[in-house]
């Protein structure tokens, strides 16, 4: 990716290729990310990879730097649409373990607020291609119309279920969303052109492009 670095971009490479937790990222400056987003970021990342010994410190460290039990349960189960039902599911009984020691020692770690019900005045496509219209800068959604029209029941899944019932639960924000999904993403490979497309959507939910520096980090 040439030209300017975004600041979720800069996050996310230092942390899946240099860190192991936000422990270590403390002493890295102008990431552009503060502590909660990094926690997002790394949680994220070492979900999307698997490698669960990296995400138990992530966690740990997620808890300590202030994200809510909730919050981090959210980003765990949203990161089952990105890279699938079973890491999601190690993710989450890593978490429920993580919670369990911390409770052991005595920590008491902040539950977070639950999700409200989704609206009962729209159907769930119909809220999500409302959240999918504001995510790409408030433009009619146009969706890849060949492979929409070649499989039309994964535009439905798209909007209805990722953008309506999973973007439209409000314990999360949108840009905490975007972060994850970038995170994840960019963990990955073989999916260049869909994080080029979260980075767009990461730049209308508030993320900026971090200032004098270019560089192409991504082989």
């Amino acid at each position: 990716m040439n030209g300017k670095i975004t600041a979720i971009l800069v996050g996310v490479f230092i942390t899946v290729i240099s860190l192991s937790s936000i422990s270590e990222a403390k002493n890295i400056n102008d990431r552009g990310l503060n502590a909660r987003q990094q926690g997002i970021v790394t949680i994220a990342a070492f979900t999307a990879k698997g490698d669960l010994e990296r995400l138990k410190t992530a966690l740990n460290d997620g808890l300590e730097v202030g994200l809510t039990v909730n919050e981090i349960k959210e980003v765990l189960v949203q990161m089952y649409a990105y890279c699938g039902f079973p890491r999601s599911l190690n993710g989450l009984s890593t978490f429920m373990n993580v919670v369990e020691e911390r409770k052991s020692k005595g920590i008491q770690d902040e539950i977070g607020k639950e999700a409200t019900p989704l609206p009962t005045n729209k159907n769930r496509i119909e809220l999500g291609t409302e959240n999918l219209t504001k995510l790409i800068g408030g433009v009619p959604v146009r969706g890849s119309v060949n492979t929409f029209g070649f499989a039309p029941i994964i535009d439905e899944f798209l909007k209805g279920h990722l953008f309506g019932d999973i973007f439209g639960r409000d314990n999360l924000d949108f840009q905490s969303r975007e972060i994850a999904t970038i995170s994840a993403l960019a963990s990955m490979t073989g999916v260049d052109s869909q994080l080029q497309g979260h980075f767009r959507m990461g730049f209308n939910t508030g993320l900026t492009e971090a200032p004098d520096e270019k560089s192409d980090i991504r082989s």
